[in-house]
This record gives structure tokens, C-alpha cells and sequence, in this order.
């Protein structure tokens, strides 16, 4: 939820916030207009229950002739009291829900349009010259580390095994990222991939793609596509010290996405599929020094790729794409070869205090508590399987193991095809 005092200051950064974004303005104007029926009916409430009080502590003071007028009297506002308690729940209750509505308010800088109007911000790494351009899914039947044909079988489209050097690879990729997070300061964590609607809505994950996400009628209990829901949902309705620092934790997850809307895209190999794996930073501070941890998750997250040996762009996204809870966000795309294209494999956003004003997540600050800043960032996923196979890839089909995660399987340098592949 964005901040309603600051919006009451100053509308006109919301209204262009949400044109930057290609939302309506104009909700705005409701919202306003909600919560001033918010603040009338909450100050004729407590003005009738504060006079309510006066009459009532008056009644033993009456004399016998004025008691029937009095407690008359009393009566009457003990129902106005009441009629006023409602009308202000469901003033209260609208102003809520006109509210929730707004996307978080864009910080400055942050390029206006869709989703092709970001801004590559730098580039770094060369793409390498292949005679042949194998992709994914071919080198990964041949060295036996993908199998999508038993994956739909058993589970539908958009499913896959990983197997024998795929898993194991899978298993050093996400080692290696929760090393390196837990060198920085962050504190690991296995996540709860089931989550209620209130931290769902909480994070800002209900609103325009709540079709992606998958939903447990029955327990009415949601599939998390990132432990950032369920970090976020951590410290819910608490007060957080804050004194010595950000509150840093990294989540390994199994993630659902339904990618309602993508028929027909990316439907070879595992680029866009319904389960994987991640290992989400993520990062609770003040909203003064959100803007530097910020950069601190994109640092971390080139530190990983660096890791890997992938050639890969940083974008500015645009406001149109940022989803409701980001109001700044930067992706890490990488290079991928047998498509002559770059693709998204990690996002860093900064959330100021859009999910913490919904989850209660708070911290004593100077003048009293005030809500914190949330802050999240991919530190590694299944999807980087694609670019390390592609860019990795050698003219036999082998493929070579990156530096960073030859610790990780034993010291192998290489993974060779497997005889009848």
C-alpha cells in the first residue's frame, strides 16, 4: 500500500506515477475520496462517542426532575454512536480497498512505458563464436540432463526431469549462490512454498497477474512463484531492529508459476515452465538506505554470474513492467546463443514500503515506528541451466563447466554426451 499521507500531500506524484505505468490516474481521485469519507466518518464517530461519554458520566449528577431527560438523552446517542461505528467500518473498509488498488509509486528515474521500453544500462561479456549453435534442450538429451518428454507424461506441458549431470548441476548452481549469500551476511532459509491470501495480498501478488499463481481452493491456500512471499510474510505485524543494519535472508524454494497469458511462448526446453527452483535474496531496511541496498542485490547478483562465465545486459525496466509491489526494478539478462537474444535470469526490486504498510512490518525509527523498506533479488534459478548449457557449449556437444561451480561437482570440467544420446 502506498504511503495515503503522502499521496494527500502531493496527488500529482501518484497521478504521474500511475500514467508512467499506463494505469489510470484516476484512481487516485478515488482514493482520495475515499479515505477523506474515511477521516469524516471516524471524526463524527468519536465526537458522538465522546459526547456519548460526557452524558453518561452526567446521569448520577442530575437531579431527579433532569435524570429522565438525561438518560433520554444518552440513549439517543448510544444508537448514533452506533450507527457512526458502522458507517465509519465501512468507510474504512472502502478506503482500504480503493487504496490496495494503487500500484506502488515509481521513484525518479525510472523509464515510463511498456514492457520494450527499458533502458540497457550496460553490457558486459563478449558472445562467443560458435560454428554450431546447439540449444538447450539438445545438449541437455544428449548429456541426459533434461527429460521434457517423461516430464509431460507425468505432469503436462511445461514440465520436466532433470536428471543424472542436470541435477546435480541444478544442485551446484543453487549451492553455490546460497555460499555466496550466506558470505554476504544473509541468513538462509528454506521457505514455506504454500501461503494464506493475506500474505499473498500482503506482497502485492493479487492484483493484475493473480491468474499466474496458482490457488489450493479446498485449503484456500496459494503456490508461491518466489520465496519472496513468504519472506516477506516473515516478520509480519512486527517491529524490527534495524540498528545494526539491513536484515538480509536467502530463500531456496520450489517456485509455481501457471504463465497464464504465454501460450506458445518459449514451449521448448525449460525456459518458461510451471516448477523450478531459486534462491531469493532478500533484504529488510530503512527507506533511507533502500536505494543503496538496492544496488548492493544487483552487485551480488553480477557477482554471481561473473561466477558462471555468462555474457549478459543490465536494463532499467520500464513503469509499465515493474508489477505493482516494485517501484524501481533491474534485470540481469543473459545471452543466449541459439535464439540470438538476450533472457531474463535474474530481477532485483526495490518495494519501499509498499508490502511492509500491508504486512505491518515495522522498525523504530527516529520520530517512532515507521514502516520499512523491502527489497528482493534472484540470486539463482533453474532458467540459468539454459544459458550455462548454450554459452558453455562445445563443438561435440560437450559441455564445459564453469570455474565457479567445478567445487560444486566434484571438480568436473567437462559434461560429455552419453553413449546413444
Amino acid at each position: 500500500m502506498i504511503d495515503l499521507r503522502a499521496m494527500r500531500e502531493d496527488p500529482d506524484v501518484v497521478r504521474a506515477s500511475q500514467r508512467a505505468r499506463g494505469e489510470d490516474p484516476a484512481l487516485v481521485d478515488r482514493a482520495l475520496a475515499a479515505d477523506e469519507r474515511r477521516r469524516a466518518t471516524l471524526t463524527t464517530f468519536e465526537e458522538l462517542r465522546s459526547e456519548q461519554k460526557e452524558v453518561s458520566r452526567s446521569v448520577g449528577k442530575a437531579s431527579p426532575e433532569e435524570r429522565p431527560a438525561v438518560l433520554a438523552r444518552a440513549k439517543e446517542l448510544a444508537e448514533r454512536v452506533k450507527v457512526a461505528e458502522r458507517e465509519a467500518a465501512v468507510a474504512a473498509e472502502e478506503a482500504e480497498s480503493a487504496a490496495m488498488r494503487l500500484s506502488n509509486v515509481v521513484v525518479p528515474g525510472v523509464p515510463e512505458g511498456g514492457e520494450d521500453d527499458y533502458v540497457v544500462l550496460r553490457t558486459e561479456g563478449e558472445h562467443r563464436a560458435l560454428e554450431q549453435v546447439r540449444d538447450h534442450l539438445e545438449l541437455a538429451e544428449g548429456l541426459a540432463a533434461i527429460d521434457v518428454k517423461r516430464g509431460v507424461k507425468v505432469s503436462g506441458a511445461r514440465f520436466y526431469f532433470l536428471t543424472g549431470v542436470g541435477a546435480r548441476l541444478e544442485l551446484a548452481l543453487l549451492n553455490a549462490a546460497m555460499d555466496q549469500a550466506v558470505a554476504a551476511g544473509f541468513t538462509p532459509m528454506i521457505t514455506p512454498t504454500l501461503v494464506s491470501p493475506e500474505i499473498m495480498r500482503g506482497t502485492g501478488f493479487l492484483g493484475a497477474h493473480a491468474d499466474e499463481i496458482y490457488h489450493l481452493e479446498t485449503d484456500d491456500l496459494y503456490l508461491t512463484g518466489t520465496s519472496e512471499v513468504a519472506l516477506a510474510g516473515y516478520h509480519a505485524e512486527e517491529i524490527l531492529d534495524l540498528s545494526g543494519g539491513p536484515l538480509r535472508y536467502a530463500g531456496w524454494s520450489t517456485c509455481y508459476r501457471r504463465e497464464a497469458g504465454s501460450y506458445g511462448k518459449d514451449t521448448r526446453g525449460i525456459i518458461r515452465v510451471h516448477q523450478f527452483n531459486k534462491v531469493e535474496m532478500f533484504s529488510y531496511t530503512t527507506v533511507e538506505d533502500a536505494q543503496d541496498e538496492h544496488a548492493r542485490l544487483l552487485a551480488w547478483e553480477e557477482e554471481m554470474l561473473a561466477k558462471v562465465e555468462l555474457p549478459y545486459r543490465v536494463i532499467d525496466v520500464a513503469a509499465g513492467d515493474l508489477g505493482s509491489s516494485a517501484a524501481r526494478k533491474f534485470d540481469c539478462e543473459a545471452w543466449l546463443p541459439s535464439q540470438e537474444r538476450y533472457m531474463e535470469v535474474t530481477s532485483t526490486s526495490n518495494c519501499t514500503t509498499f508490502q511492509a504498510r500491508r504486512l505491518g512490518v515495522r522498525h523504530r525509527g527516529a520520530g517512532g515506528t515507521q514502516p520499512v523498506a523491502t527489497l528482493n533479488g534472484t540470486l539463482a534459478t533453474t532458467r540459468w541451466l539454459v544459458a550455462i548449457l548454450e554459452n558453455h557449449q562445445l563443438p561435440d556437444g560437450s559441455v564445459r563447466v564453469p570455474e565457479g561451480l567445478r567445487p560444486y561437482l566434484g571438480g568436473l570440467e567437462v559434461l560429455t554426451p552419453v553413449d546413444g544420446r
